[in-house]
């Protein structure tokens, strides 16, 4: 059995961060672990308080997979700080990490910011080279690309860009664009468009954390980028198209920040 770890945070209502994750994983048949980077009070409405471990627990957590079960591939999720993500960056190094997919979460679904501006700039420059693939939506694009993103094309040339500063393969998720959710995957010097229809369902609270969960869990067992990618795809549509409707939809405990305006590097 193929194993991939995840380092995110931690989700407590189970819809995204780690507990997403080892849901994925197990769904995609392959053995799942875990390192938190922070707990988080939250629910599909939003978040409401975060606790960030350590640096030298984080480092403990990963040193104890990789001493024992060393995993095939490895994904990241929210890193709140710039110190966290240095030392994920060190260790993904100091351990040859080559199937890594970094998500790089700065806002959760409901609005609520989860990261910081250095942690943002420090994710750009130390984390995402070690990546085979980044997973941004179009906000987070818009802020690693520094351009704004309105269309296709728009999305086309963002990857482009991050490609060509931070060296990986990158995957634009366009659930952000009107009218569909098409996402841009530039890799190899190739464009690779996934076409959707956008799927009329609310409930999409930890679906980015999902389809890179199951990109490294394709990346384990073998697959190329452009195959684990259209794999994953596959998995997350069908998810999303379900349906499953599980929560009371009181309202948001908080809005956030405006991902477009908050961050710059």
């Amino acid at each position: 059995m193929k194993k991939v770890l995840s380092i995110a945070g931690s989700d407590c209502s189970g819809g995204a961060g780690i507990q997403a994750d080892l849901k994925t994983m197990l769904a995609n048949g392959v053995y799942g672990m875990s390192a938190i980077t922070s707990l988080t009070a939250q629910n599909t409405q939003g978040v409401r308080a975060i606790e960030n471990v350590s640096p030298d627990f984080l480092k403990q957590q990963i040193d104890s997979v990789f001493e024992d079960i060393t995993p095939d591939a490895v994904k990241t999720g929210m890193i709140p700080n710039s110190e966290l993500i240095e030392i994920i960056a060190e260790r993904m190094k100091f351990y040859g990490m080559k199937n890594l997919v970094v998500d790089p979460v700065m806002v959760a679904t409901s609005g609520s910011a989860l990261s910081t501006d250095e942690s943002v700039i420090a994710l750009r420059e130390k984390l995402i080279p070690l990546a085979a693939v980044v997973t941004p939506n179009v906000p987070e694009a818009e802020v690693l690309s520094g351009m704004k993103i309105t269309s296709k094309d728009d999305m086309i040339a963002a990857a482009k860009k991050i490609n060509s500063e931070c060296g990986c393969s990158v995957l634009i998720k366009g659930g952000h664009i009107e009218d569909n959710s098409d996402d841009v995957l530039f890799h190899d010097g190739e464009i690779h468009v996934f076409e959707m229809k956008k799927i009329d369902n609310e409930n999409t609270h930890g679906t980015g954390c999902t389809l890179s969960s199951a990109i490294a869990c394709n990346l384990a067992k073998g697959m190329n980028v452009p195959q684990a990618v259209t794999r994953a795809k596959e998995y997350i549509t069908e998810a999303i198209a379900a349906g499953l409707n599980l929560g009371h939809g009181r309202g948001p405990l908080d809005h956030g920040h405006d991902i477009k305006t908050k961050y710059k590097i």
